[in-house]
């Protein structure tokens, strides 16, 4: 185990960025709380008396540098990673550290594989983008259910969740990607990303009981289509979303998440189902859980500790799927985050 090494952060004071930090705690690591809030810092660090309490900004790389002193990695829980992602890599670069995300943004998450992977790869070093709930979990599905395969036809991921009350950064993040792909939506189809102007296709999904078959916005595209086939020679990779849930996160009356104990988790659950086909055979995973914001914190803190304790498989900018054990991985996750898998 690497606990007692010092964990920077940054965005420590957001919704997720407060489950990492409680997490970091559980497992016996020291965070240090960083992000441009210096208010909200303040506020953070008043609740966990001791911890390092160190303000940075984006657009001051000496205060990121301060911020990472001594820190053995650094999680980056800010959003808009469009904004974030690439001065706190550089901090970390400079730092020596590894560096991990939970970016949902799919186009931040291609933007750190085009701009660090040679770099990041030089240094010995390893950057993870989108250790999360999206692009983390799914990634991780589709690796363990290929197993001795090298490549597939498609993977399919489908996302069944019992409701979906967005975050501000999440409701930020989305408003960016939209921006960035000027209203197109992507897909991952014949080995590269395409964009279209078209809706979405509404079809039906066959999850496993007691959710059954239930009604998915086909091509709800998450941050999979970039951590998969970063690594994976999988030329189709689609995404689904229960259509209750998408409605959720796209309607601007749908209030934040609240908390419904006393970790903070929300009572929202959720089921991903992940098939694989090559040929005519099909291989399946599946996950389940509760709250997708609390789950990103085991996630990053998990990954942290097999970077630090040398459990990894490759270094530079690479997917979980592709730097660590995808089913012993999974397996911890049972143990760390009360993940079910079949």
């Amino acid at each position: 185990m690497a606990a007692g090494q010092a964990v920077a952060v940054f965005g420590a004071y957001g919704h997720t960025g407060r489950f990492v930090v409680a997490e970091l705690l559980d497992r016996g690591f020291a965070p240090i709380l960083t992000g441009r809030d210096a208010d909200k810092l303040a506020a953070l660090g008043a609740s966990h008396p001791g911890l390092a309490v160190r303000p940075a900004t984006v657009d001051d790389a000496a205060s990121l540098d301060r911020a990472l002193a001594g820190a053995a990695a650094v999680i980056n829980a800010a959003g808009p990673f469009a904004s974030t992602a690439a001065p706190v890599i550089e901090a970390a670069l400079r730092a020596g550290i590894p560096y991990v995300d939970v970016a949902a943004e799919l186009e931040a998450n291609a933007d750190t594989f085009a701009r660090f992977a040679e770099r990041a790869a030089e240094a010995g070093t390893v950057v993870i983008p989108a250790m999360a709930f999206f692009g983390g979990l799914g990634d991780l599905l589709v690796t363990a259910a290929m197993g001795d395969w090298t490549s597939a036809d498609e993977a399919h991921v489908a996302y069944a969740l019992s409701s979906w009350h967005p975050t501000a950064g999440t409701r930020s993040a989305g408003t960016v990607s939209r921006k960035r792909r000027e209203g197109r939506r992507a897909v991952f189809s014949e080995g590269r990303m395409q964009y279209r102007d078209d809706a979405p296709p509404t079809t039906t999904w066959p999850f496993p009981e007691p959710i059954g078959v239930r009604s998915v916005i086909g091509e709800f595209t998450m941050a999979d289509v970039v951590t998969v086939p970063s690594h994976l020679a999988v030329p189709e990779v689609r995404t689904y979303m229960t259509v209750e849930a998408a409605k959720d996160v796209v309607a601007p009356e749908t209030p934040a998440p609240t908390a419904a104990d006393g970790s903070g988790r929300s009572d929202q659950t959720f089921l991903v189902d992940v098939v694989v086909r090559s040929g005519g055979e099909e291989r399946r995973a599946t996950a389940s859980g509760r709250d997708i914001y609390a789950f990103s914190a085991p996630l990053a803190v998990e990954a942290v500790d097999r970077v630090l304790t040398g459990r990894t498989r490759t270094v530079g900018v690479a997917s979980a799927g592709a730097v660590f054990d995808a089913p012993d991985f999974l397996r911890a996750l049972t143990e760390q985050a009360s993940l079910s898998l079949t």
